[in-house]
């Protein structure tokens, strides 16, 4: 098993024909249906069902995915590690969901920038699922959410609660209406706005994510839960308002990373997190 093989593999499921993979990669059909069948006899398995309407992956295959997914990802880390400009002694690779990245985490990346020049530094977007796989994976150093799981290796520590706010463009009740959107914050917020909202039937809107939501609000009206220091600028203008009479809902933020991963470099970035979140606004300017 090769990289070039993962590769070809990940293009051809995604494109779902051997051409279309071929063309992406550069590379002839040939060369396309030989990787795969190398790739197929290291495995022991078949990855794809050929026929009129191109290429099917097999129950193999869609196993075979995630797998290929983590192998792409630990080369390229691995190469951005190894190719690393001399003036930096090492990197750190950090995932969070989007709100975090929403001036908080944006914040601690420069106070670590300002005391540890010599790191590098990896970010990126995600979800819970996705986040827990990397840190597994180990191509993860430290993934911020809010809904982790527990798991055998992993270290999964509090750091601060985010304060939900249910905001809008325009004066409306607290009663939430078809205007209204639902952000999916995980387990923990479903399960408090059932509380709040006992009687409420399926929101007829909803988005994964806060920003998604705020936009959809600015462009069109209506009302979501975002974190307060995330609405806040929106606040300030005038561009949205906090609902009178709605409640505010809790939402528990984590750090997860693995027991086996210490370094200097993840330990100062852990104490810069905690020293953030002693008075949960993070560094003062």
């Amino acid at each position: 098993m090769d990289i070039d093989q993962i590769k070809t593999f990940l293009a051809v499921a995604a494109h779902g024909r051997f051409l279309q993979a071929a063309e992406r990669l550069h590379v002839t059909q040939s060369t396309v249906s030989a990787r795969i069948g190398n790739l197929e006899r290291v495995l022991g398995a078949r990855l794809f069902v050929r026929n009129r309407q191109g290429a099917t992956l097999t129950p193999a295959g869609q196993r075979f995915v995630r797998h290929a997914k983590t192998l792409m990802l630990t080369f390229e880390q691995a190469r951005h590690e190894v190719g690393l400009p001399s003036r930096f002694r090492a990197s750190l690779t950090v995932g969070a969901r989007i709100a975090l990245w929403d001036d908080w985490l944006p914040r601690w990346a420069r106070r670590l920038g300002e005391m540890a020049p010599d790191v590098s530094l990896n970010t990126e977007i995600g979800f819970e699922d996705e986040l827990m796989r990397r840190v597994v994976a180990g191509t993860l150093d430290l993934a911020l959410m809010y809904g982790p799981r527990q798991g055998a290796g992993l270290r999964v520590e509090p750091l601060f609660d985010e304060q939900l706010i249910l905001v809008g463009r325009e004066p409306v009740t607290a009663a939430l209406d078809d205007d209204y959107i639902y952000v999916d914050w995980g387990p923990t917020f479903y399960a408090q706005h059932r509380r709040a909202y006992p009687e409420m039937e399926r929101p007829a809107r909803t988005a994964n994510i806060g920003w998604l939501a705020l936009q959809l609000i600015l462009s069109s009206g209506g009302s979501c839960f975002v974190p307060d220091r995330v609405a806040m600028p929106y606040l300030r203008t005038g561009r949205l308002r906090q609902i009178p009479g709605s409640p505010q809902l809790r939402l528990p933020a984590y750090v997860v990373y693995a027991d086996d991963s210490a370094s200097a470099e993840r330990d100062l970035a852990l104490a810069l997190l905690r020293e953030m979140t002693d008075t949960a606004s993070g560094f003062v300017d």
